[in-house]
């Protein structure tokens, strides 16, 4: 009985074209992220803002605190980064939600940078 090694270059059905064995991929471009921001007005309270935070973006209730006030004193927080379906969802139930408690609580994406 007989045993044959193949060396790569050896085998039969090889060309000897290193470049065979090579698979390039094409580069798949990440779909753009959208930043959802929250804009201070002299009318919202306080306490609905944090409610809108926890209800939406799933925040406890310091986490929601602390960016309320960020969107307090500096007049625009980003609430979140999302899909741009993901932001739109959110931007259109934050706003609904504001309408129907009579608030002029205003919410807005962005593409992110």
């Amino acid at each position: 009985m007989t045993k044959h090694i193949w060396m790569m270059s050896d085998r039969p059905d090889d060309d000897g074209d290193p470049s065979l064995l090579v698979q390039t991929r094409p580069k798949t471009k990440r779909p753009p992220l959208y930043k959802v921001l929250l804009l201070n007005d002299d009318y919202t309270p306080m306490e609905f803002v944090v409610h809108v935070l926890e209800r939406f973006f799933g925040m406890t209730h310091a986490e929601a605190f602390e960016i309320m006030l960020t969107v307090h004193k500096k007049g625009v927080a980003v609430v979140g980064v999302f899909s741009h379906e993901i932001a739109e969802t959110k931007v259109g139930q934050v706003m609904d939600f504001a309408r129907r408690h009579q608030h002029p609580l205003q919410c807005t994406m962005e593409r992110e940078e």
